[in-house]
């Protein structure tokens, strides 16, 4: 058996995917006890594990050096890669929208000024809808952008909603729905067709029957 390097996005994605891993029979001891380390092995079947950033998961996938990632769709979303998107995980959930002080008029004619962390995703979506807007990339903590008159709205990731909430800012559009994806790396799912594939059908599964 060939092994099968798995990209994880560090921090809460990578806490959540625990629990799957396990229901499917890999040990991830070793990911529970990493103190600073980011390569690991799983003792008890032939697969290693790497914890990146979460844009660093589509660049370690895409260029092979790890087969298979986990990482948000919003990720995806914002950076183009050649990769396939096998499963929804359905963990990490949350949402793309477009948030501002509540005098926000989002159809006002105006052209807008839209703040982001995201301007691929922003860009997108309201070229879709066919309004000229203007994007400022923020990288930072963008709920302070309508605050302080730098923009008029902002595209953010939205959880909760607690984090607009305390900064005086509503929710006037949700875009996105936004899960943890497993994503793959083409020329590995022909190399390494039945071990990843192994992999793949088992997290399916053992999702399925959690749900």
């Amino acid at each position: 058996m060939r092994n099968v390097q798995i990209a994880l996005t560090k921090g809460r994605l990578e806490k959540q995917i625990i629990p799957v891993l396990e229901r499917i029979g890999i040990d991830c001891s070793e990911l529970k006890e990493k103190g600073r380390k980011l390569v690991f092995k799983s003792h008890n079947a032939n697969i290693s594990f790497i914890l990146v950033k979460a844009v660093d998961v589509l660049t370690y996938v895409e260029h092979g050096v790890a087969d298979i990632g986990i990482v948000g769709k919003d990720v995806l979303l914002e950076n183009e890669k050649e990769l396939y998107e096998m499963i929804d995980l359905g963990i990490g959930r949350c949402k793309f929208c477009v948030a501002s002080i509540p005098s926000y008029n989002p159809d006002s004619y105006k052209k807008k000024t839209i703040a982001t962390k995201y301007p691929n995703v922003a860009s997108a979506y309201f070229r879709q809808k066919g309004e000229d807007v203007e994007i400022i990339k923020i990288e930072g903590s963008v709920e302070i952008a309508p605050l302080l008159g730098l923009a008029d709205a902002i595209v953010d990731i939205v959880e909760t909603g607690q984090t607009l909430k305390e900064n005086g800012l509503i929710v006037f559009e949700e875009m996105h729905d936004i899960s943890a994806r497993l994503i793959a790396n083409k020329a590995s799912l022909k190399m390494k067709k039945d071990e990843m594939f192994s992999i793949i059908d088992q997290m399916e599964q053992a999702l399925t029957q959690r749900g």
